[in-house]
């Protein structure tokens, strides 16, 4: 009798301790709510794959990346971006690798491919340098796509796990900021009105996530285009009183919005099995902007780190001393937030907070699908 009820005590103590080590996280981890994560945009999620180009549009080095534990990694934020929020969410123990470093089964659970100044159109940003285009990223991913049928077997185990995966893509702000709002470099703005550029914009994105889904992509979201009007560079540049944002660049990104709103609807309808859904990061970020005191944002024009007015005629210099207080800043540079605004953003990428977050559904719900 004593040494059954010392047996059931031993049990008894055993699942204890596990239940405790799961609840404080010791050494018990969950696997994420998807196997991988692929990561496709420019420079508001770029995590280190410009750090090898030969390009003005790189961030590795201080102050970049103060907050985040491993220093300047290539980010353009003081610590983290929206899809490393995102990652945490989805419940991967570390972020996303970037594509340039990343190897062997490291890609099992996703890559990060994107770059700093890209863009939907492949001239987009090219007075900065190197950079690779949505086009370029997207042969980087079928590279990966080759390496995941090696390591898998077949093509039809990576078709299978490919599909179980979230996609995210940003791609437009740089056809806009770089490239159609830029006249002294480019000819786009002559050539289409802001409606016609994008339709443009939407026929070539189009045709470049149907090539993402032909090659195993299922579940994408697709992020609108920010507010880039009320970015400090705009602001500096181009408001009477620097807080005033600057209304044809919103208005363009709206209409491209909306447009990509209703791509959503046709991919889901012509593409067997594609759940395509999209973020409205105009939407979110507006609404930021509109309760920044209560959110315990202070300053809404000006970038923590940077030069001239409203530190954004330039952008943050390498050792250049920013801000003490970070958190109180919507944007952490001339055109990109601070990781402060990122984790608000992220969040509600992730799990919907207003109905016009994410449409049809979030991030959240994707990843049950």
């Amino acid at each position: 009798m004593d040494s059954e009820m010392s047996r059931r005590g031993w049990v008894l103590g055993l699942m204890s301790a596990l239940l405790l080590a799961m609840l404080n996280g010791d050494g018990v981890s969950a696997d994420p709510q998807v196997p991988c994560y692929f990561v496709f945009g420019d420079s508001l999620v770029d995590n280190g794959n410009n750090n090898v180009l030969n390009s003005l549009a790189r961030s590795n080095y201080r102050p970049y990346g103060i907050d985040f534990a491993a220093g300047p990694t290539g980010r353009f934020s003081n610590g983290k971006t929206t899809v490393d929020v995102i990652a945490e969410l989805l419940g991967f123990d570390d972020y996303i690798p970037p594509y340039t470093t990343v190897s062997g089964d490291a890609i099992l659970k996703g890559v990060n491919y994107a770059s700093a100044a890209a863009g939907i159109r492949p001239e987009t940003g090219e007075q900065l340098g190197a950079r690779i285009s949505f086009e370029g990223q997207l042969q980087n991913y079928q590279s990966t796509v080759s390496q995941l049928v090696n390591i898998l077997g077949d093509e039809g185990s990576a078709a299978n796990y490919l599909s179980k995966c979230i996609y995210s893509v940003g791609l437009g702000s740089n056809d806009y900021l770089n490239n159609y709002f830029m006249p002294q470099y480019y000819s786009t703005s002559n050539q289409f009105t802001a409606e016609q550029y994008a339709d443009a914009l939407i026929q070539q994105y189009s045709q470049q996530l149907r090539t993402l889904y032909n090659y195993g992509a299922r579940k994408v979201v697709l992020i609108g285009v920010g507010q880039i009007g009320c970015s400090p560079n705009e602001l500096a540049l181009n408001s009477d009183d620097g807080t005033t944002c600057v209304e044809k660049i919103n208005v363009a990104c709206q209409i491209f919005n909306s447009k990509v709103k209703s791509l959503v609807d046709q991919l889901n309808t012509n593409l067997p099995d594609a759940r395509f859904i999209y973020i409205d990061a105009y939407g979110i970020f507006d609404d930021l902007k509109q309760r920044s005191a209560s959110l315990g944002f202070s300053v809404t024009n000006a970038g923590c780190c940077g030069v001239g007015r409203n530190n954004g005629q330039i952008t943050c210099l390498p050792f250049q001393t920013p801000c003490q207080n970070r958190n109180e800043y919507l944007f952490w540079d001339a055109y990109h937030p601070t990781e402060a605004a990122n984790i608000i953003i992220g969040r509600r990428s992730y799990s919907a907070e207003a109905p016009t977050d994410a449409y049809p559904i979030d991030i959240r719900r994707l990843a049950l699908l």
